[in-house]
Formats: C-alpha cells, structure tokens, sequence
C-alpha cells in the first residue's frame, strides 16, 4: 500500500526492487497486498515473483467485500473472481495468507450473506490457500462475534500502535485483548499510524528524543507492538531504502521496549490525551438513522486525525477512505434533520462537528 510510486502516481516496479532486495537480503520473506490496493499486486509480481523462488517468501493478499467505490459483492462468482484476478496479476500460483479485508460492519454481513465463510476453507482444500485469516478496522464487540461464530479463522490482523491503543473510535487495546484471549495470532498493521508517529505532534518528539536522541521515532512505534503478546508479525508499509534499512536495524536483532522505555510510551500517550478529539465510539446509531448514509464516525476519524497530527492531505485521503470508500455520503450531504443528535450515546453535536468536517477537511 506503500510502495515508492512514478510520476502518474501508480506503484513502480522499478523503485520498488531495491527496497525488496534489502529487505530480502536481510532475512524477511513476508509481503502483504490487497486486490484493491491499486496495481500493488501487478508490481509485486515484477519486483519479487519474477526475481525470488516462490518457497523464498510468503505472500499475502486480500479479498475485497466491496468490488467497487460503492458497490459490495453481490455473489460467490465475484468473490471468485476477485480471486483469480489476484492469481493472474501476482503470478503467484497460491497465496500463503488470504485475508477477508476489513471486516466490521457491513463488511461482515456481506461475507455472511455469500457465506465466503465456507468459499475461503474451499480455496485451502483447492490449494489456492495456505492459511486464512481476516482484517478488522471496527470494534471489539464485533470482533469477539466474528471470533465466536467463526473459531476456524487462523489469523485476524489489526490496527495497533501506541497512539490508538486506548482510542475509543480505533480500540486498538480492546480488540487486541479480544484476540489475545481467543488465543489468535494476531499481525499487526498501522504500527506506525500511515507514518504519522515518525513525526508525531512536538510534545511527543521532546518525550522520546529527551529518552533516546539517536533512534527513530518509528522505531518506539513498532517496538510497542511487536513486543505484545500474541503477535505474529508487524507490517510496517516502507516506501524508501531509508525506511527499510531503519526497520532492519530494530527488528534484525529484536528486543522489546524495557519496563522504563514503557513508561515513555505511556508518556506519549498522555499527550495525545491531552488533544481535544470529538468522543465518537463508533457505534452507528447515528448512521443508522441518518436519511443521507453520511459515514459519520468516519468524518470524525478523520477530523481527530487532523487535531492530533495537522497532516491535511492524510485526513482528506482517510476522510476519502471512510466516505466515499465505503459507499458512504461526505459530512457535506449533510440536511441538518437532527436524527443522529437523538441517538447518540455520546451526545455529541454531530451537525456542527460535521461543519468542521466541511471547512477543516473536505473544503480545505
């Protein structure tokens, strides 16, 4: 999702092979891809199947439930053809990991009602398979269901990093601690937030250099996660030689953050506490009972990503991601009917925070 892009924005086999030689060359053998991440699949195919021996790394890619901008699968033959869409441009020959991508919500109602369920255990006795698993961006009350009604799952990979680890929309402690229990492993992905916790707010910086002046801000990012309990692995989206060669030089010879190095962290993470955010928790009352599907708790992501890192062109790609990625209407169809306001837990002003949505994100 992350590899170094040419001049019309598309992934570049080209630059992309430098990054995977280092990469390789120092031991690591694991790439992840989705069947929507633009022509991620076509460029891995270019850079790494056609170069390496396929037993000398370990692929992943994903189905989508939505094959479309606003449109979810409507049958098992589109979800079929995701499939074999993704064996033609990977050249793969199987995939090691198969994950149904970003579960949650109605995400999860689609893969039910097509019972892709049953479609992805059929593709591991086919041998397109090895191993199948699911993404999950929502909360721990539906991840603990997926759990419970589907225990066959082998992996579930999730957003974790030390910024949203008590986050009430992201809950990223909450849906570790859910597949913790269920004894899942768990890959870890968003360990460094799409990059924002290598610069993060200025109080941050001053907590962790005044600790350690000499390692990378990332680096605290992704050593908090692969330390957990329970993780299997830890994605970290590199784009430079730069980004490689710093992960290597933390992960080669791993160790975990020590019981001082914790109470930074924790440090850090009263700071980004101390940022005023809307205390939206994701429920979707609102969005249930809105006329125009305006993706409500998604604008708001957006806009507290803003509030905690004033990167505007990150919040208008998640603004993007949350609205018109999921089908969903923008802050800016919003009618002013007050519905949302009546069932909000949280009681929320949700037109004037949509307001803010418009001029901070949207019309900015």
């Amino acid at each position: 999702m992350r590899l170094p892009r040419d001049a019309k924005g598309l992934f570049d086999p080209e630059q992309t092979k430098p990054l995977i030689d280092m990469y390789m060359d120092a031991g690591f053998s694991y790439f992840d891809t989705a069947y929507v991440y633009s022509n991620s699949e076509e460029t891995l195919r270019k850079a790494l199947i056609e170069r390496y021996p396929r037993e000398k790394f370990q692929l992943a890619t994903k189905y989508s439930p939505w094959h479309g901008v606003h449109e979810v699968c409507q049958n098992i033959e589109e979800v079929e053809h995701q499939l074999q869409q993704s064996l033609t441009r990977t050249g793969a020959g199987y995939f090691d990991f198969y994950l149904l991508h970003n579960l949650g919500e109605d995400r999860t109602e689609v893969c039910d009602n097509l019972n892709v369920w049953d479609w992805v255990q059929e593709q591991k006795r086919k041998g397109l398979i090895k191993h199948a698993g699911f993404s999950f961006h929502s909360s721990a009350e539906q991840l603990e269901k997926i759990l419970n009604d589907h225990p066959e799952m082998e992996f579930v990979q999730l957003q974790i990093n030390y910024a949203d680890w008590e986050n009430i929309s992201v809950q990223s402690r909450a849906c570790y601690e859910v597949a913790h229990r269920h004894g899942v492993p768990i890959i870890v992905m968003e360990p460094v937030k799409g990059g924002l916790l290598s610069s993060p707010p200025k109080s941050v910086e001053n907590i962790l250099r005044e600790t350690n002046p000499d390692v990378s801000y990332a680096s605290w990012a992704i050593r908090f996660a692969a330390g957990l309990d329970g993780v299997m692995l830890v994605l970290s989206g590199m784009s430079t030689l730069e980004q490689v060669k710093d992960n290597i030089s933390y992960i080669d010879a791993f160790c975990p953050l020590s019981e001082n190095e914790h109470k930074v962290i924790l440090k850090a993470q009263e700071e980004f506490n101390k940022i005023s955010l809307i205390p939206c928790t994701s429920c979707l009352y609102c969005v249930n009972e809105c006329p125009q599907n305006i993706s409500i708790a998604g604008s708001f992501t957006a806009l507290n990503n803003l509030s905690q890192y004033h990167n505007l062109a990150y919040a208008k790609a998640l603004e993007f991601l949350h609205t018109s990625g999921t089908g969903r209407q923008r802050a800016s169809a919003c009618i002013q009917c007050g519905r949302c306001e009546r069932v909000c837990p949280q009681s929320i002003e949700i037109r004037k925070e949509l307001q803010r949505v418009c001029e901070k994100i949207i019309n900015a």
